[in-house]
């Protein structure tokens, strides 16, 4: 049989080249399994509770009386049957570690300088990877159509909504009608949620791990001094193959424990969507742009060509917008020479490490401007919207000159020391 195959298939020219293929073992690229990992965790507990969920808003009575939207009466039923609840906050959970670790992952490259020639195709993979990953979660965030869910969903649907020109054409593609509303909303977002936007994960994760076979990875600046010229580390097939089997086994321990012990998201607590609005605050990869909603003030408006641009397409769409076209068009403007093969130091490129320092002091200072009103009911200080918008546009610059004068600085001392 082996025979058989390997004449139509060159099952050892697959060997030589994938199965042999030498995978790093520095613990910042298990960064990249990770968020291979929770991607498909999500993708088996998704089925599970694709299963057991029905995608209508739909009156039905429950068994207590209760008149329910079938979405929110389907989430109940899931909690109720055995460990559904823990399935139900490992799927949560992971769609949590993904995004993290994705954006981890970036982080290292963006670090590393691993984003230049001949990297920029796969760096670009990579970002769209991240963007989809958030948007899948957004299009989840509606599916338990309880009163949380509706008044987190329907901050996006104003911020599709703002588009000037084609906002109210995309919000209806989307969100299949206005939100909430439309019968076709929780349908619309879970063919999206459970079918398009997994297969355009499918594809951007089997074409990211192509390239990279085909480009080899970038490598730790150590081995540049024990392999010159060479590729390091461990053989795909048996080696890297067991520890992903091992860490594979560790993440689905873990993360079932963390499930179990904080169940995500209790349907229970919110009820079912009711006029009165819940104070909402959404997860982690979306407060910071909750929190620029919070402080842009509603003065910020103006008519443009017939179209209102308004705070909430300046702090939803423009703000995210720039960082993401700065971020598409980095390994085109950042062209200096590198070893193509080895990861810079950070401190090698003080401006470039400074700028990402700097740019996540924005994102920790506009999640902390997230909880504007638990501050003003606290009587704070950071209630004040002069506070806030001190922080997040003084934290990222405070931190970029410190950063590169320390860079600098110490940098210079270390050349001078290797001159010596």
């Amino acid at each position: 049989m082996y025979r058989w195959l390997d004449e139509r298939l060159d099952l050892k020219g697959l060997y030589h080249k994938v199965l042999r293929k030498a995978f790093p073992v520095h613990h910042s690229f298990f960064l990249g399994e990770i968020t291979l990992f929770a991607f498909i965790v999500l993708v088996l507990t998704g089925i599970f509770l694709t299963l057991n969920f029905e995608p209508s808003i739909r009156e039905v009575k429950l068994p207590d009386g209760r008149t329910v939207p079938a979405a929110y009466a389907s989430v109940l039923y899931i909690d109720s049957l055995p460990f559904g609840a823990v399935i139900r906050s490992l799927h949560h959970w992971s769609a949590n570690v993904m995004i993290a670790a994705a954006f981890l992952h970036m982080l290292r490259i963006l670090l590393s300088g691993a984003y230049k020639k001949p990297r920029e195709l796969n760096y670009l993979v990579g970002l769209a990877l991240l963007g989809l990953a958030v948007v899948t979660a957004f299009t989840g965030y509606a599916l338990p159509y309880d009163n949380y869910a509706v008044t987190a969903t329907r901050i996006g649907y104003g911020i599709a909504n703002s588009i000037p020109w084609v906002g109210t054409t995309l919000a209806q593609v989307m969100f299949g009608g206005e939100f909430p509303g439309s019968e076709k909303s929780i349908p619309r977002l879970f063919s999206l949620h459970v079918l398009w936007l997994p297969l355009g994960l499918m594809a951007l994760i089997g074409l990211h791990l192509a390239i990279m076979i085909k480009q080899k990875h970038t490598q730790p600046r150590y081995a540049e001094r024990v392999a010159p010229g060479k590729i390091l580390g461990v053989p795909m097939y048996p080696q890297q193959m067991v520890m992903m089997v091992i860490l594979f086994a560790l993440y689905v321990g873990i993360m079932t424990i963390i499930a179990g012990a904080f169940l995500a998201h209790p349907v229970e607590a919110f009820g079912p969507p009711t006029p009165q609005t819940p104070q909402v605050k959404p997860d982690w990869y979306f407060l910071w742009l909750y929190g620029l909603l919070q402080i842009i003030p509603s003065s910020w408006e103006f008519r443009l060509f017939g179209a209102t641009i308004g705070p909430e397409f300046i702090g939803g769409v423009v703000v995210p917008g720039v960082l993401g076209l700065v971020a598409v068009l980095l390994p085109f403007v950042d062209t200096r020479k590198d070893k193509m093969r080895y990861m810079e130091l950070p401190s090698e490129h003080p401006v470039r490490t400074s700028v990402v320092l700097a740019l996540l002091v924005f994102f920790l200072m506009a999640s902390l401007a997230g909880y504007k009103i638990d501050f003003q009911q606290q009587g704070s200080i950071l209630g004040e919207n002069a506070v806030l918008w001190t922080l997040v546009l003084g934290g990222p610059l405070l931190t970029f000159l410190v950063s590169y004068v320390l860079m600098r600085v110490f940098y210079g001392k270390a050349r001078e020391g290797e001159a010596l």
